[in-house]
């Protein structure tokens, strides 16, 4: 790579802070996003998942529950963006392996999040019987990258893992994750009923429910979502691919998503947020499928503030403020994060 270009953003107080181009802070960070981008439309699919037929033994929410995060460190951004110049071309072999490298390179690397000897389990969105191109599911490229830092860095185990919407099996395969996880010495595990446990939750929605077991054994968890529409909140980012923890019927948690969604947050506590905007799905989501629903964007967002990530990726692709997307305060009250992005400090890159 070469002639590129960083740039950091630092803390402020509020919105007014005006760049030298006259923008204020929270529209230069969201013009960096919207850089070939298209508005999103509606429509879509909803997620489903077949009830197990065996009821796992129940455990208290305090035995289950972990806090995956590591402590912060001003020395290190919040957020950090990391694209490449659309310069109309086609994508290139290795481009979201890049970016991964330089988001963790600004954050301090993945050794800060991954110590030695870890269990680490990383989430990508694999709920779709589709494949890399349809934006359905995480890029195979990113995960795979995501998994050869964590060797790097110590690790002792890296799982990959999902529960998937469409058949597991099929999903892991034509998504190339399988194939790309397993590449980089990664351990993929299917969703088995066997190996769900009944928790107790502590949500306002979610309260017993059941959690595939790997999410709920490791030391460090790594969230790698796509960013794409989704016909019931308009955009299915960070938080929600934490769905893909749950067994029995997830779609009955459709009718209070929003609070869903932050008792999801306040459950899962991840170590680090990974977003894939390599390809964005900007219409007819989650499930996706036709080509022209897809928008080249070249950018990987990642970060320690999943509430801020969630929100930035919503406003600069979608045209979603926190009042249409509620579960977003509703994080934020618990303190998991804070809605307000442009408060906080982001480290971008762009590469040539």
């Amino acid at each position: 790579m070469s002639n590129e270009s960083e740039g950091k953003l630092n803390e402020t107080e509020g919105t007014s802070d005006a760049t030298p181009h006259g923008m204020t802070r929270r529209e230069a960070l969201l013009q960096l996003l919207r850089v070939g981008g298209i508005a999103a439309g509606a429509a879509g699919g909803g997620v489903w998942l077949s009830e197990r037929s065996r009821r796992p033994v129940p455990v208290l929410a305090q035995q289950a529950r972990k806090d995956h995060r590591i402590t912060s460190n001003k020395q290190w951004p919040n957020l950090t963006v990391a694209q490449y110049a659309m310069d109309g071309s086609g994508p290139q072999s290795g481009e979201p392996r890049a970016l991964v490298q330089r988001a963790l390179e600004n954050l301090g690397g993945m050794s800060r999040f991954i110590a030695h000897q870890d269990v680490v389990v990383i989430k990508p969105n694999i709920a779709w019987d589709r494949t890399p191109e349809q934006a359905a599911n995480t890029n195979p490229e990113l995960v795979a990258e995501v998994v050869r830092q964590c060797w790097q860095a110590g690790a002792k185990r890296v799982i990959v893992t999902d529960v998937s919407c469409n058949e597991a099996q099929r999903c892991s395969h034509r998504s190339g994750i399988e194939a790309a996880a397993r590449s980089a010495d990664a351990e993929v595990i299917l969703p088995d009923p066997e190996k769900f446990r009944e928790v107790d939750m502590g949500g306002v929605v979610l309260k017993s429910w059941p959690v595939f077991t790997p999410f709920l054994e490791a030391d460090k968890i790594l969230n790698l979502p796509i960013a794409k529409h989704h016909e019931l909140t308009g955009a299915t980012l960070g938080m929600k691919n934490w769905y893909g923890i749950l067994g029995g019927q997830r779609n009955r948690l459709h009718q209070q998503i929003h609070q869903s969604l932050a008792d999801l947050a306040a459950f899962m506590l991840p170590t680090l947020t990974i977003m894939d905007c390599y390809r964005i799905l900007v219409r007819n989501g989650p499930t996706g499928g036709n080509l022209e629903d897809v928008v080249l964007k070249k950018t990987v967002v990642a970060g320690t503030d999943p509430v801020a990530l969630d929100a930035y990726v919503a406003k600069a692709y979608w045209n979603l403020d926190a009042e249409h997307l509620p579960y977003l305060q509703l994080a934020a009250n618990r303190g998991l994060g804070v809605v307000e992005f442009e408060k906080l400090d982001v480290q971008v890159s762009q590469l040539a």
